[in-house]
C-alpha cells in the first residue's frame, strides 16, 4: 500500500472516530457519524439549519466548500469560535475532532451558545467561508476532485451526467503548474471569457509520492494536444484540435491567418480534462486487431460494459426500434446515436460485451462484427496518429503495432520513430528539435538516439467506435495525469439514477 493511501486512511479514520464522539456528546446516535452525507444531514438537523444547506453539498466542486462549512458550524456548537479552532477543523480534523469527541473538558453547548456569541454575523460568515475555501481548494488540488462525465466516450462503463470522485492520491498529488488561480475554476472564469489563472509563477512538474498508472485504470488527464487551441468550442476547441486544423488546412500559416484572434495556449494543468481507460503503459507494445486490443501479443480483457458497433441483420419486412432491441437484451439509445440505419434489413447497433454475451435474438436475426478498415466509407488514415499512411492501412479497429514510450528507454531516431515520437521529444520533454537534411539535432547537438525522461500512457474510451482517444492524438505523458476515477457519487438523467449511486468504477 502506498504512503498516500496510508495517510488518507489514517486521516479519514481520525475524522470519523472524532465525529463519532462528537455525535454522542451532541445526543445524536453515534453510528450515524460513520455514514457519508447522512452524517452532515444529522448535523444540519441538530443545528436547526435550513435543509437546503445539506443539498448544496451535491453541487460539483462547490459542494466540498459547503461540507466544510457545515463541520465548522458544528464545531461552533461546542463553543469553539476562535480562528485557531476553525483552522484545526479545516487542517487537522483527524486530530481535533477526536479531542472534541472524547476529551472530558469539551462538551456540546448547543444552539443557545451560538446565538449568544458576540461575533457579528458578517464576521462569522467571513471566517468560516475563508477557512472552508482554503480547505476545499487544498482537498480539490491534492486529495480528490468532483468530475462530471460530459460525453458518451466511456459508455456504458460511465454514463453522461455521472458525477465522479477522482482520487488525486492514487498516483500521487500533482503540484499545480500555475498556483495563482481562482478557486474552484478550471481555466476560464464563469460568465466572462477570460483566463482564471495567472502564469506569473510557473512550477515545473512535481508529483509527491508518485505512483504509476496501471493498465485498465480509468484515468482523468489533461488533454495533451490542448496546449494550443482554436478557442471556438462549437467547431474547434477539443473537438477539432489546432493541430488537426493545420493538417486539414495544409499549413500552420493558413490556420494562423484565419484564426489568429482566437488561438490561445494553455499550461499543462489548465488543459481540458479528459477521462479514458489506460490500455497500455510505458514499454508496452500495443496492437488492435479487428477491434481486440493486444498488449505485448496478449489479448486484453473485455470489460462487461465496454461497447462497440455491430451490424444487426434482420428480415426486411420487420420493423426494429429501440424498444424491440431492448426485448433482445440490447439497451441502445437513439439519444446517444447507439442505433444508426444502414441498408434495408440492416442496423448499426452499439452493443456492450455483457449484452452480446446474453443476447436473445429471434430466428432470422443475426449480429455480425462491424470492423472499421480502410475500405470503410469515410476512412482516412491521416486522421489517426501518427498521421501517415502505412502498408498495413491502420484504422480504429486495426491499429499498430506501436511502442509506448517509457522513462529510461532509448530509441534510435529513424524516420519512422521521428514521426511517432517527435512530439514527445520536442513538446512534452522540452527539447529543441531540428531536422537538417535528415540529420537530427537535439538542443543543438547531433543525435542518433534519444532516451525518454517520462513515462507515457495509451488511453482509449470504452465506447470504442465513439471515442476521441489516443488513436487520434497519441500518447499521454505522466505529467498530464490528474487522478484515478474511483467512485460514482451521483448520476442524473431526467432524475436520479439511483442504482448508480456510490458505485465503484472498474
Amino acid at each position: 500500500m502506498s504512503i498516500c493511501w496510508i495517510i488518507f486512511i489514517v486521516c479519514a479514520a481520525g475524522w470519523h472516530i472524532g465525529m463519532y464522539g462528537m455525535f454522542k456528546k451532541a445526543g445524536i446516535t453515534p453510528w450515524k457519524a460513520l455514514i457519508p452525507f447522512y452524517n452532515t444531514w444529522c448535523m444540519v438537523e441538530k443545528m436547526e439549519l435550513k435543509k437546503g444547506w445539506f443539498f448544496l453539498q451535491f453541487i460539483p466542486v462547490a459542494g466540498a466548500f459547503i461540507t466544510i462549512w457545515i463541520t465548522i458550524k458544528f464545531v461552533e456548537h461546542f463553543g469553539r469560535f476562535g480562528v485557531g479552532h476553525h483552522a484545526a477543523t479545516v487542517f487537522l480534523p483527524f486530530i481535533y475532532f477526536p479531542y472534541l469527541g472524547f476529551s472530558s473538558s469539551e462538551r456540546f453547548a448547543g444552539k443557545k451558545v451560538v446565538d449568544n456569541y458576540k461575533k457579528s454575523a458578517a464576521r462569522e460568515w467571513i471566517d468560516a467561508a475563508a477557512f472552508a475555501i482554503v480547505a476545499a481548494t487544498l482537498i480539490r488540488t491534492f486529495v480528490f476532485e468532483a468530475y462530471t462525465i460530459p460525453t458518451p466516450s466511456m459508455e456504458k462503463t460511465l454514463l453522461v451526467n455521472d458525477f465522479l470522485f477522482v482520487s488525486k492520491f492514487a498516483y500521487g498529488p500533482r503540484i499545480p503548474n500555475t498556483p495563482i488561480a481562482m478557486p474552484f475554476v478550471h481555466n476560464t472564469m464563469p460568465f466572462v471569457p477570460v483566463k482564471s489563472y495567472s502564469e506569473a509563477i510557473k512550477i515545473p512538474y512535481t508529483r509527491w509520492f508518485a505512483s504509476p498508472v496501471k493498465r485498465n485504470d480509468v484515468v482523468v488527464f489533461n488533454f495533451p494536444v490542448n496546449d494550443t487551441l482554436i478557442n471556438d468550442e462549437a467547431n474547434y476547441g477539443s473537438l477539432v484540435t489546432y493541430y488537426e486544423a493545420i493538417r486539414r488546412m495544409g499549413s500552420r500559416e493558413e490556420v494562423q491567418k484565419q484564426y489568429a484572434n482566437i488561438i490561445i495556449t494553455r499550461p499543462v494543468d489548465k488543459r481540458e480534462n479528459f477521462i479514458k481507460r489506460c490500455v497500455a503503459i510505458g514499454g508496452d507494445e500495443l496492437k488492435v486487431v479487428n477491434g481486440q486490443v493486444f498488449i505485448n501479443g496478449q489479448p486484453q480483457p473485455l470489460f462487461p460494459q465496454s461497447q462497440r458497433f455491430y451490424v444487426l441483420t434482420y428480415p426486411q419486412n420487420d420493423y426494429v426500434d429501440v424498444d424491440k432491441l431492448k426485448s433482445f437484451g440490447i439497451n441502445a439509445r437513439e439519444s446517444q446515436n447507439d442505433v444508426q440505419p444502414m441498408t434495408a434489413g440492416h442496423l448499426l447497433v452499439n452493443v456492450t460485451n455483457q449484452e452480446k454475451a446474453n443476447l436473445k435474438l429471434p430466428a432470422g436475426y443475426v449480429l455480425n462484427d462491424f470492423i472499421v478498415d480502410y475500405k470503410h466509407p469515410g476512412y482516412r488514415t491521416e486522421e489517426l496518429y501518427p498521421y501517415y499512411d502505412t502498408i498495413h492501412h491502420w484504422s480504429v479497429d486495426n491499429y499498430g503495432p506501436i511502442i509506448i514510450p517509457k522513462k529510461g528507454i532509448t530509441i534510435q531516431l529513424t524516420p519512422d520513430n521521428i514521426l511517432r515520437y517527435q512530439r514527445c521529444i520536442e513538446v512534452y520533454e522540452n527539447n529543441k528539435f531540428e531536422n537538417k537534411g535528415g540529420q537530427i539535432f537535439l538542443n543543438g547537438v547531433l543525435s542518433a538516439q534519444y532516451t525518454f525522461k517520462m513515462n507515457y500512457y495509451w488511453m482509449m474510451g470504452d465506447n470504442r467506435h465513439m471515442s476521441l482517444d489516443s488513436r487520434y492524438w497519441g500518447f499521454v505523458p505522466e505529467d498530464h495525469v490528474v487522478g484515478k476515477a474511483s467512485l460514482i457519487w451521483f448520476s442524473w438523467e431526467g432524475g436520479p439514477r439511483w442504482k448508480r449511486l456510490f458505485n465503484l468504477i472498474k
